[in-house]
């Protein structure tokens, strides 16, 4: 050890050639070193840093690989059930009126209720119409009188037509009738019909006019 520490004491730094071969070994294991983390402080970290992100953008594409490799394999399947969907939504479509046949199936709500016995007290359709999207929604606010027996069966009538029409915020009352006691119920029908394509194109015109726009700069 004392030999090996000799060779460290007298070294000359302006003159490294005459070093004995231990610290010219260590001096040159130094600056091998000094060098490696010279170059991965300037170039290799960045490398690196492009390898890490390469790797993860890798995954990424694999990923999107096979959620669109899903999508190819069920391609078929997914035409089937859009297909399925665009029927559906075809078969509710026709369930809805249009403009001209509203009036056929206020009609038809007034003589599902006389049908049944009852006595209408109140039939009054709202002044405008709801303008959704593809649709338009008209309330009839209607009271009636008579039995339980005939206001549920009128309920089950009215659920059996050939247009959508709702029954909403029932209310059923007693009240003093010429044969004694009956029910009176008050309920918001909802009637639906779906709008032509001028009246489609005005709500989207609405819809476009209605939309926040962009502020200039």
């Amino acid at each position: 050890m004392d030999k090996l520490l000799e060779q460290f004491r007298y070294l000359n730094p302006k003159d490294p050639g005459t070093w004995p071969v231990l610290p010219k070994l260590l001096a040159l294991l130094a600056l091998l070193a000094a060098l490696v983390a010279v170059g991965y402080v300037a170039d290799w970290q960045a490398q690196m840093d492009e390898l890490v992100a390469g790797a993860e953008e890798e995954v990424k594409l694999k990923e999107a690989y096979k959620s669109k490799k899903q999508l190819a394999v069920n391609l078929d399947l997914y035409r089937q059930q859009l297909r399925e969907i665009d029927s559906s939504f075809g078969a509710l479509l026709k369930q809805l009126p249009n403009k001209s046949q509203m009036d056929a199936l206020l009609v038809d709500i007034n003589q599902a209720g006389l049908g049944r016995g009852l006595q209408f007290d109140l039939f009054r359709p709202a002044p405008r119409e709801t303008m959704k999207e593809f649709y338009a929604e008209l309330p009839v606010s209607v009271r009636v009188t008579g039995s339980y027996h005939d206001m549920g069966q009128f309920a089950s009538d009215i659920a059996q037509l050939s247009r959508i029409v709702t029954l909403n915020d029932i209310s059923i009352r007693p009240v003093a009738g010429r044969n004694g006691s009956v029910l009176a119920m008050d309920t918001s029908a909802k009637t639906f019909r779906y709008l032509d394509e001028e009246e489609v194109a005005k709500q989207k015109r609405g819809a476009k006019k209605s939309a926040p726009g962009k502020k200039k700069k």
